[in-house]
């Protein structure tokens, strides 16, 4: 299939789950039932999805929710992210986005605040605005070559100059059963993209579709399984793969379902939520710090290649001793600190292409000759517990 095709039938198909609830566009899925008490019927019926990035929101963020269907994600991401917070849905199917936007000023009336905004485009494309688009369309219509090529070089100064979704300008990028919908040739441009729109420290929450085996080409040209959430799945591990080739570090499974979806010819189609982040890039300056890997394994390779074995003393640069100091890394590591700490703006460069260990007197100083007993250390000369 070309993307065209595979774009058209995906459009047709949720423009029908818009007007009418498609059972089998969905998996069951637990949603906290607090949140949905406020979501008007037609919302949540007519919404599909395989998982629940937005129990993975905090408050105050701004969240961007990928293919955002009639918006019920959106809805409950409202609630969690609160007044201070900031949601917007994205989604290419006019039907879908038309039943979300009615019922956006429902639920803000329902919550006291108007967070929500849903806007129309391409999941792989989120600088190009299609409603923004489509204005230029109805102004002046496509009669000729050089209208069309009018419109491709506008096309071009939208993206760049009045991007809709914007570089580093969201907090959490989420999407349900969605990404698996998208042509495979363009599922790298997806990727990127989701990287492009995150702030530095920020994150992807992502539930969807994987397979435990590769896709025969036969089922990948099948129209009905693709939009149905079969064709276009990755592996399990190409999912993963897909966010580190991106640029992302921290990539981690939040949940997989036990039990498949569905199996067809022998393959198994389960839902997957993973969360992966950005912000690893960055120069590397030596501030004399450590880091110990706790276990339980024996020895860990990180992101950038370092092997670093349980309960050894590691040398770090200043940008990997803050990176595992934030989720999902901080439980993992103890870290120490120098005695005479190195001002950021006297370190010299780090080589971050090796991995070493750090002596203790490089932290401790080499004249560090102390002999004494913490005062708050559990045992001491007088007593010990």
């Amino acid at each position: 299939m070309t993307v065209a095709s595979t774009e058209k039938n995906v459009r047709e198909r949720y423009s029908e789950g818009a007007q009418t609830q498609v059972v089998d566009l969905c998996c069951p899925v637990d949603y906290d039932p607090q949140y949905l008490e406020i979501i008007p019927s037609e919302v949540i019926e007519r919404d599909y999805g395989c998982g629940d990035p937005s129990k993975h929101l905090k408050a105050g963020e701004t969240v961007l929710d990928l293919g955002s269907g009639t918006g019920k994600i959106c809805f409950i991401a409202s609630q969690v992210v609160g007044a201070e917070g900031r949601v917007i849905g994205v989604d290419m199917t006019p039907d879908m986005l038309d039943v979300a936007r009615r019922n956006a000023p429902i639920v803000a009336e329902r919550t006291g605040y108007d967070n929500v905004e849903f806007r129309r485009g391409r999941i792989q494309d989120l600088a190009l605005d299609l409603d923004r688009l489509e204005e230029e369309l109805e102004s002046a219509p496509i009669d000729s070559v050089e209208r069309l090529l009018a419109l491709e070089e506008r096309s071009a100064v939208l993206r760049s100059d009045e991007p809709m979704i914007g570089d580093d300008s969201v907090d959490v990028v989420v999407s349900n059963c969605v990404l698996n919908l998208v042509e495979t040739d363009l599922k790298t441009q997806l990727f990127e993209e989701i990287y492009r729109v995150l702030k530095r420290g920020g994150r992807a929450v992502i539930s969807d579709i994987v397979s435990d085996e590769e896709i025969p080409e036969a089922m990948q040209n099948d129209p009905d399984l693709w939009s149905g959430c079969i064709s276009g799945a990755l592996t399990e591990h190409g999912f993963l793969e897909a966010f580190e080739r991106a640029g992302f570090h921290g990539v981690r499974v939040l949940e997989r379902e036990l039990n498949p979806w569905q199996t067809i010819d022998g393959i198994e189609f389960r839902s997957l939520t993973v969360e992966a982040f950005k912000g690893k890039e960055g120069p590397c300056w030596e501030r004399n710090q450590a880091v110990i890997y706790r276990g339980p394994f024996k020895e860990v390779l990180d992101d950038d290649d370092h092997r670093m074995v349980r309960g050894q003393r590691y040398a770090v640069c200043d940008k990997t001793w803050n990176l595992y100091r934030q989720e999902p890394y901080r439980e993992l590591f103890d870290f120490v600190e120098p005695m005479e700490a190195i001002p950021l703006e006297d370190a010299q460069p780090f080589d971050c292409s090796r991995t070493v260990l750090r002596h203790a007197r490089e932290t401790k100083g080499e004249d560090y000759d102390v002999t004494a007993a913490s005062p708050d250390a559990c045992c001491s000369p007088e007593s010990c517990c």
